[in-house]
């Protein structure tokens, strides 16, 4: 799912491409991606986009007669930008946006259609799509630690919560806690100072440099390869491949759709974080520790 790095450089590439210019007509391909009725969708042909807003991770394009459209590309919906003199193949779209400059367009691979489109009239319904979560660019220590310890989670929960934090969902927390040495089950009562800061200058850290890298890939076109797993992660998508700090394999936890990497030298003192799934099946032979898992991987 595009993340607080990938629906910033989204934005700022639409901003590029669309503010200011008029949206002539709508093509809506699958109508179960328009999850609202009133304003209609066509209410935003002929008007002019004056703004583009993030809301956690949903993109909001607004006009000129204050009516948003609101896109939430969940796992794997993604947007597509072609120019007038464009002539080359065209992925077929849920939605399609034709602006007097091009087209914009949004896709979604897979069978489960999950991407959502609303239309919303004014601010107050605009609000209506923010999960209330801190943003964190730049914010205060002080304020990041007091929203993050309101409620007792796992920092993996608390990271990823929208309600929480703005943003931040599987692949990011993942980086963040790496960068930080701090275990994605260790629970927010339980940080103590040198963690907090540790994991404050880890979320700066890790998402300003994404925001950085992703903006300076974005310069060559229309940002087009956005994805959850990227190489050059240090453990997120990189389970049993080294950790680039200290080498040890990656691990991971698998829960539905989603599973949490982590390194078990850097992050948790050796310990193999329980799988739900495995570590039920096997028991007392359950590895609890690395050392564990590689003496049993030698001999057999």
């Amino acid at each position: 799912m595009p993340e607080l790095p990938d629906v910033a450089v989204y934005i700022e590439s639409l901003e590029a491409r669309l503010v200011g210019h008029r949206l002539e007509r709508i093509l809506l391909k699958n109508p179960f991606l328009l999850r609202t009725a009133e304003p209609p969708l066509q209410s935003c042909e002929g008007h002019v986009v004056t703004k583009l807003r993030r809301l956690g991770k949903r993109i909001a394009i607004g006009f000129d007669n204050d009516v948003w459209l609101v896109i939430h590309l969940m796992i794997a919906g993604r947007l597509h930008w072609y120019a007038p003199d464009h002539r080359g193949k065209v992925r077929g779209p849920l939605l399609q946006l034709d602006f007097d400059n091009g087209v914009l367009t949004l896709t979604e691979a897979g069978t489960k259609r999950r991407a959502a489109l609303h239309v919303v009239a004014g601010e107050a319904q605009l609000e209506e799509h923010d999960r209330g979560g801190l943003e964190v660019l730049g914010v205060d220590p002080k304020v990041f630690r007091e929203r993050m310890s309101e409620r007792n989670h796992t920092l993996k929960r608390a990271l990823t919560d929208p309600t929480i934090l703005s943003g931040i969902g599987n692949a990011y927390s993942d980086e963040i806690l790496h960068r930080a040495g701090l275990s994605p089950m260790i629970q927010t009562k339980q940080l103590d100072d040198d963690e907090w800061r540790r994991l404050y200058d880890a979320v700066q850290d890790v998402l300003t440099e994404w925001i950085e890298r992703l903006r300076t890939e974005a310069t060559r076109g229309f940002p087009e390869k956005v994805t959850a797993f990227r190489k050059e992660m240090a453990v997120h998508g990189k389970f049993g491949e080294p950790c680039p700090v200290c080498g040890t394999a990656v691990q991971r936890i698998r829960y539905a759709e989603n599973e949490t990497n982590y390194c078990p030298r850097c992050q948790t003192g050796g310990k193999l974080l329980a799988d739900r799934a495995l570590s039920r099946l096997l028991k007392d032979d359950w590895p609890r520790t690395i050392d564990a898992l590689e003496n049993a991987k030698r001999r057999t």
